[in-house]
């Protein structure tokens, strides 16, 4: 007599076997990693304030809803020492983002803070800053790898990873005992905000370590690089690293428009074919017409809004919660908790930090010179006449700048010593 196996009896041998559908999707164990100096990996990442909003933003204008106070964090993998500060924003911009990662990386004043650098990696979520062109262009100018979380079906049955540690560490420790205060106190602006929270995170980076029996700052300060931390380069040079040339027609009118707004420029480029100099950080505009630049120009119009609205009389209930927040707002204690205090500070000392010289890559040819014959042809120019009719003395010392250097102000400089000096037997000389 024949037996068959039926659909239930394959199900049962097959979950007794590890064979279900369950089991064999299961995704593998998380695996927790930590860097291994400071500076190696910092984590970044963004959170809205519990306190949403601030009064009024010195920038906002009248025609504008509230902008949303954001959280701005960078975390240290290694130390888990943090930096954090408040920025109105609306959403998460790449502008916003950039800023601070600028005054994260570079030197504070505060002797409390010695968090500073240019960070090997930065490990961040998959939101629209990461996905951002120019934010990974000016992270490539520094020397800085970004790593996202790993989307979903991307590494077989591993799930999407989720940042619940130490990113979010510091947001939930800055919400429940330093943000619940501003019931009492709230800031006027982000710079009151921010001295308030650079307070506290002196007093959150003094905090034990989650594994070594020191605090958090002592930790990075014991695990930085033998070479030291990269130092981070001035601010007019981080600016040029968020510029990206655009070739353009100038208008008859000698104007040109730029994300709606009109600038105008010197007559002589009008209906010229040329290159726009504009960054993200720039409110000027500079032009570059074959072998010149052409600038600063200042806006002359911006867009019109398109119309005014009115608001509503108030209704009962937003009158009533209108007095319950006038009553609410009595309520405070003295404001000299919010404000610092040297007995709680980590560190009463300067803390020396060794640091390594910033590396300029220079990605435009704006200090060095692409190439020797490009440099030859700089330095004809400055002297206004060709090379070839140049003594031979003179052609050494040009070939041989050129070969020991190709910086712009130092090749330009040395021609100008050594062209002042008079020769001992001129041309001319009988």
């Amino acid at each position: 007599r024949e037996q068959t196996l039926n659909k239930t009896t394959v199900n049962r041998y097959l979950h007794q076997w590890g064979y279900d559908r369950t089991t064999l999707g299961r995704p593998p164990p998380a695996v927790r990693f930590q860097a291994e100096h400071s500076n190696d990996c910092w984590q970044f990442d963004m959170s809205p304030s519990d306190l949403k909003h601030i009064e009024a933003p010195s920038w906002l204008r009248a025609d504008l809803k509230a902008p949303t106070l954001m959280l701005f964090s960078v975390v240290d993998d290694r130390s888990g020492t943090a930096y954090q500060e408040y920025r109105c924003v609306y959403g998460e911009d790449v502008e916003s983002a950039l800023r601070f990662l600028f005054r994260a990386m570079a030197a504070k004043e505060s002797p409390a803070h010695p968090l500073q650098g240019i960070p090997k990696m930065i490990y961040q979520d998959c939101g629209p800053v990461s996905r951002s062109q120019i934010y990974q262009r000016v992270m490539r100018y520094l020397g800085v790898e970004v790593r996202t979380h790993m989307p979903a079906g991307s590494d077989g049955r591993r799930i999407t990873a989720q940042a619940t540690g130490k990113a979010e560490r510091p947001f939930r420790t800055v919400k429940e005992m330093h943000e619940t205060l501003y019931h009492f106190n709230q800031p006027h602006d982000e710079a009151e905000a921010n001295a308030w929270l650079l307070n506290f995170l002196v007093r959150y980076n003094a905090m034990s370590h989650r594994l070594e029996p020191h605090s958090r700052i002592e930790d990075w300060l014991t695990h930085l690089p033998a070479e030291g931390v990269r130092a981070m380069c001035t601010w007019e040079r981080y600016c040029t690293f968020a510029r990206e040339p655009e070739r353009r027609k100038v208008n008859n009118d000698a104007r040109v428009a730029v994300s709606g707004t009109q600038y105008e420029v010197d007559v002589e480029l009008a209906g010229e074919e040329v290159i726009l100099w504009w960054g993200l950080f720039d409110q000027e505009l500079y032009i570059e017409h074959g072998d010149r630049r052409f600038g600063p120009y200042l806006p002359v119009g911006g867009p019109i809004p398109l119309r005014k609205f009115r608001t509503f009389k108030k209704s009962a209930a937003q009158t009533r919660a209108d007095r319950i927040e006038n009553l609410a707002s009595k309520l405070s204690v003295p404001r000299t908790t919010m404000e610092a205090h040297p007995e709680l500070r980590g560190f009463s000392d300067p803390v020396h930090v060794p640091t390594q010289t910033f590396v300029d890559s220079d990605p435009y040819q704006q200090l060095t010179y692409p190439s020797q014959h490009a440099a030859k042809l700089a330095i004809a120019d400055f002297l206004g006449t060709p090379l070839g009719r140049l003594p031979s003395e003179q052609l050494d010392n040009i070939n041989a700048v050129v070969k020991s250097t190709l910086n712009k102000q130092d090749v330009l400089e040395r021609v100008r010593t050594f062209m002042a000096q008079p020769r001992e037997n001129p041309h001319h000389a009988e």
